[in-house]
């Protein structure tokens, strides 16, 4: 599992959508829901496959912090989800291009912290992940779940 900032284009894909959702828990919720429910059908395996539920994991990690983090008063965050040759990418941009997440801590949390470990589940269930600046205004946080084989 690697963590980068990219510069350059995302990979090449075969299938891709996009949709905007509003930046609260009912949002991100039906990022989750979406991410889970187009896996199964482009990839062609069950809902509680070990696969898709890495994908609801990162998917909910993602949109909850572009929802925490990531927004501002009455903006939106995207989602775009690709199926690549070698996996399943989730992309959710956000409108706080200067709140770029940080490399997890290798070390685990205090039990007494109640958030903070968001990104280790994101580094465990992913192949890869990182973020990218596309403009003044806007940041995209990208993950890969391996296309099971």
């Amino acid at each position: 599992m690697t963590q980068q900032k990219l510069t350059d284009e995302p990979p090449t894909h075969s299938r891709q959508l996009g949709i905007r959702l509003s930046s609260t828990r009912r949002g991100a919720r039906l990022a989750r829901q979406l991410a889970v429910q187009q896996f199964t059908e482009w990839i062609g395996l069950p809902h509680d496959s070990d696969p898709a539920r890495a994908v609801a994991l990162v998917m909910a990690e993602l949109a909850s912090n572009a929802m925490r983090h990531g927004s501002l008063p009455g903006r939106d965050f995207r989602l775009t989800l690709l199926l690549l040759d070698q996996g399943f990418r989730i992309e959710v941009t956000d409108t706080r291009p200067e709140r770029c997440p940080r490399r997890p801590a290798t070390e685990p949390a205090s039990p007494d912290v109640p958030s903070g470990r968001g990104l280790l589940l994101v580094e465990a269930y992913a192949e890869r992940w990182g973020w990218q600046g596309r403009d003044a205004y806007t940041k995209t946080v990208w993950a890969e779940v391996a296309r099971p084989v």
